[in-house]
């Protein structure tokens, strides 16, 4: 492939991602200068991840029995990063910027909290097409598990020398009540019957899905907007690298080494690429540590990514051989 058709590539991947991130765009500046109480964000918020977000996903899941199966290998790959990226977040955290023991552990988290539901299912519509949608279901069925149980345990064994597991149990707990995870699994459970969700249900819920892509940008912009660039700016350029370049590389070689397919290579890799999930941040608040880092990692990591995720799309589309 030549220069000029590699740069054509990008561009175009660019120009399919743009419109998404003129809608955060678009969002940020209602919230910044309309005047709006927060209660108007916080409220688009609850709605996005309580009711058309899990619409979207039971939507999508419930056909499931329709699609082509799902290659397991793909968490190998994306949450075998997550572990990797983890342990060289936390020894950077220690060895460079001499962080504690908790401030390290929220930091190693930002190097791997994707944004997976707010702007990694929009943006995997638009540049993979809605094909890859259960293999990101598949994903956030255990994304908060796992990572929110990896930072628990790890701040609970730097504070108190063992793992409680009373800490553990509510973090289980918490993620079987999220809403998006009930509407995978609900989706998941009504595709067991091999037939169409009936229409009087089908049709509001296709209808309430069809709401997902542009409200959750929406809500994501105008979350952004409380966002301020304040002190560890460092540590956030450290949390950009790891997030957008670091993880996504190390998903792409175990995916190569396990013969991870292309089509679900694509999907890790991408969600890999993802900016900052706003989880870190409210990590950051609970344990009270890395909150001005976290708040502006996630505000650098969104406005890179528009360019960083179509650039990896590019290259591993042009890399990594099909099968």
């Amino acid at each position: 492939m030549t220069t000029a058709s590699l740069t054509s590539h990008l561009v175009h991947q660019i120009s399919l991602s743009l419109p998404l991130f003129i809608l955060i765009v678009a969002g940020y500046g209602l919230s910044r200068f309309s005047g709006w109480p927060a209660t108007v964000n916080e409220g688009l918020n609850r709605f996005c991840f309580n009711v058309v977000l899990p619409c979207m996903l039971f939507n999508v899941m419930s056909g499931f029995y329709k699609t082509p199966s799902v290659d397991p290998r793909l968490l190998i790959a994306f949450f075998g990063s997550c572990f990797v990226v983890y342990a060289l977040g936390r020894l950077i955290a220690r060895r460079v910027f001499n962080l504690d023991p908790v401030s390290s552990s929220v930091f190693a988290l930002g190097g791997i909290f994707s944004n997976n539901t707010m702007l990694g299912i929009p943006l995997a519509t638009i540049l993979l097409g809605p094909a890859s949608l259960p293999s990101i279901a598949l994903v956030l069925i255990f994304n908060s598990l796992i990572l929110w149980t990896l930072v628990t345990v790890s701040v609970e064994w730097t504070r108190n020398g063992n793992i409680s597991p009373r800490g553990v149990i509510n973090t289980l707990v918490s993620v079987l009540k999220n809403p998006i995870i009930i509407g995978i699994v609900a989706g998941s459970a009504w595709s067991l019957l091999h037939r169409p969700l009936p229409e009087a249900i089908g049709k509001p819920v296709e209808m309430v899905s069809d709401m997902a892509a542009p409200l959750s940008l929406l809500a994501l912009g105008m979350s952004l907007s409380r966002y301020s660039i304040r002190e560890g700016l460092r540590e956030s350029y450290a949390i950009c690298l790891l997030k957008l370049l670091i993880q996504p590389l190390v998903i792409a070689l175990i995916a190569f080494a396990t013969g991870l397919p292309a089509a679900e290579t694509k999907v890790v890799v991408l969600l890999g690429s993802m900016a900052l999930g706003v989880n870190v941040y409210l990590m950051a608040q609970k344990f009270g540590v890395m909150q001005g880092a976290s708040a502006t990692s996630t505000l650098f990591s969104t406005a890179i990514s528009a360019f960083t995720t179509p650039l990896l799309m590019m290259l591993i589309t042009r890399f990594y051989p099909c099968n």
